[in-house]
């Protein structure tokens, strides 16, 4: 399961992920920004995902990154910092980071959400 909820305090989208998501569940999610006209067109995402278990393949990654950039196009930047603390979620996160980095959208993953918040307030 997604959910997400943007934090007015913060001016972050704060996103959770919980029990078991799949590729449907990551393909919904990213094309939910495509029509979001109400997030910042500076957007930055905080994703954690502490009791995740992730059920898609590093072959759907490429996928993800297809979506994400179709869904992104409205912003001028995106910058998305990522709290795992498994192994294979940390492994899978880090290997789609590789992949979708680009000039107006940067993702990196962190093992706390204070190393994260750090990162994502001072881009």
């Amino acid at each position: 399961m997604i959910t997400s909820e943007f934090n007015e305090q913060t001016n972050i989208l704060e996103t959770e992920l919980n029990g078991e998501v799949d590729a449907v569940d990551v393909l919904l999610y990213l094309n939910e920004f495509k029509s979001n006209k109400a997030l910042p067109r500076k957007l930055k995402t905080l994703v954690t995902g502490n009791r995740v278990k992730f059920k898609f393949s590093v072959k759907d990654l490429k996928d993800f990154n297809d979506v994400k950039n179709q869904s992104l196009q409205q912003y001028t930047t995106v910058a998305s910092a990522v709290v795992i603390n498994n192994p294979i979620g940390a492994a899978l996160s880090t290997i789609y980071g590789a992949i979708a980095n680009n000039e107006k959208y940067k993702y990196k993953v962190f093992s706390t959400r204070e190393a994260a918040l750090l990162w994502l307030n001072n881009i």
